[in-house]
C-alpha cells in the first residue's frame, strides 16, 4: 500500500496540471496577446492585411511606393486597435481612405481613424443613412476639411508603373439594401490582382459581370463579400474570379452564421484556398507583383 501512495499522488497531481491547462485554454483569458501585426514589406512588394476585427471589415495595404490604403475599419470598439496597428507598422498618413458603404461594422472605427491620421483621397458610395455612426463619421471628416471622392464603377483611384487601384462599384445610382452600394475595389500589382468586394451582394455581382469583360474580373485573392453570406458569391462571378485565396471576414461565433455554407463551397469549388480571421487572426498577403506569400496570426 506505501508504494502505491506516489503513483497515486502523480497520477492526481497530472489531472490537476490537465484541468488547469484545459480551463486556462479555454477561458477569456488569451493565449498571447497579440496587439500589432508584423511589417512584412520590402522595397518591391505589397503587403495587404486583412485585420482581425471581429464581426466587421478592414484592410490595410502597404504600398510599395511608401503610401497606404485603408479599405473600412470595422465598428467603434475597434477603431484604436485599428488605429494603434496602422501606427506600429509606422505610417502617419492614410493616403486613400475608403469606406465601402455606411454600415457600422465597417465604418464605425473610422471615426478614430480620421481622428488619428492624416487623411489624403476619401471615396464614399452616395449612399446615406440616418445612424449616428455615420453622422459622427462625416462629423469627424467635416472638422478635418476633407472632401470626399463619390465611388462608382470606372473610377481610376491611382495607377503608377504597374501598380493600379479602380472601382469596379457601385455600377448603379439607386439599391434597395445599402449592401449593393458597395465600393468594389480592384487591386492590381505586376501579374497579381486582389479584389475586395465589401458587402457587395449578388444584385452587385452580377452588374459587375455585366459590365466587365471576365477576364477583368479574374483575381488572385478575393475578400469575400457581405462575409460570406450566401446572399453574396453567386456561382457565376466566383467562377469568373477563380481567386487562389478567398479571405472571410468573419467574428468567431458570429449570430449571422457567418460565412455560409453555401458560400464556403463555391469559392472552395473553383479551388480557391480559404483563410478566416476567425480561425486564423490577422493575415498577411505579400506580392512582389509575380508571387504571393500569406501569413497568419494563427495557422
Amino acid at each position: 500500500m506505501k508504494r502505491s501512495r506516489p503513483i497515486i499522488t502523480a497520477a492526481v497531481l497530472i489531472v490537476f496540471v490537465i484541468v488547469a491547462v484545459i480551463s486556462y485554454f479555454s477561458s477569456g483569458s488569451p493565449v498571447s496577446s497579440f496587439d500589432t501585426i508584423d511589417n512584412l514589406q520590402t522595397e518591391n512588394t505589397i503587403v495587404v492585411n486583412f485585420l482581425d476585427v471581429g464581426q466587421g471589415d478592414s484592410e490595410f495595404i502597404q504600398l510599395p511606393n511608401g503610401k497606404c490604403m485603408l479599405i473600412d475599419a470595422s465598428t467603434a470598439e475597434y477603431g484604436e486597435e485599428i488605429s494603434d496597428k496602422i501606427s506600429s507598422l509606422g505610417y502617419e498618413k492614410i493616403d486613400y481612405l475608403v469606406a465601402t458603404h455606411p454600415h457600422a461594422d465597417h465604418i464605425g472605427g473610422m471615426i478614430e481613424i480620421v481622428n488619428d491620421f492624416e487623411i489624403g483621397e476619401v471615396y464614399m458610395p452616395r449612399a446615406q443613412t440616418d445612424t449616428k455612426t455615420y453622422e459622427n463619421l462625416l462629423t469627424a471628416m467635416s472638422d478635418k476639411e476633407l472632401s470626399v471622392t463619390a465611388a462608382a464603377a470606372g473610377k481610376l483611384v491611382f495607377s503608377e508603373g504597374d501598380l493600379m487601384v479602380e472601382l469596379l462599384a457601385p455600377v448603379s445610382e439607386k439599391y434597395d439594401d445599402l449592401n449593393n452600394y458597395s465600393a468594389v475595389v480592384k487591386l492590381d500589382y505586376g501579374n497579381n490582382s486582389f479584389l475586395f468586394m465589401g458587402d457587395a451582394e449578388e444584385v452587385s455581382e452580377r452588374e459587375i459581370l455585366n459590365s466587365l469583360p471576365k477576364e477583368q474580373l479574374k483575381a488572385d485573392v478575393v475578400k469575400v463579400g457581405h462575409h460570406g453570406s450566401s446572399s453574396s458569391s453567386c456561382e457565376d462571378f466566383v467562377y469568373a474570379v477563380s481567386p487562389d485565396y478567398a479571405v472571410f471576414e468573419v467574428g468567431a461565433g458570429n449570430s449571422y452564421g457567418h460565412p455560409h455554407s453555401e458560400s464556403l463551397e463555391r469559392w472552395q469549388r473553383v479551388g480557391a484556398e480559404i483563410l478566416r480571421t476567425d480561425l486564423q487572426g490577422d493575415i498577411s498577403v505579400v506580392s512582389d507583383g509575380n508571387d504571393l506569400t500569406v501569413v497568419s496570426e494563427r495557422n
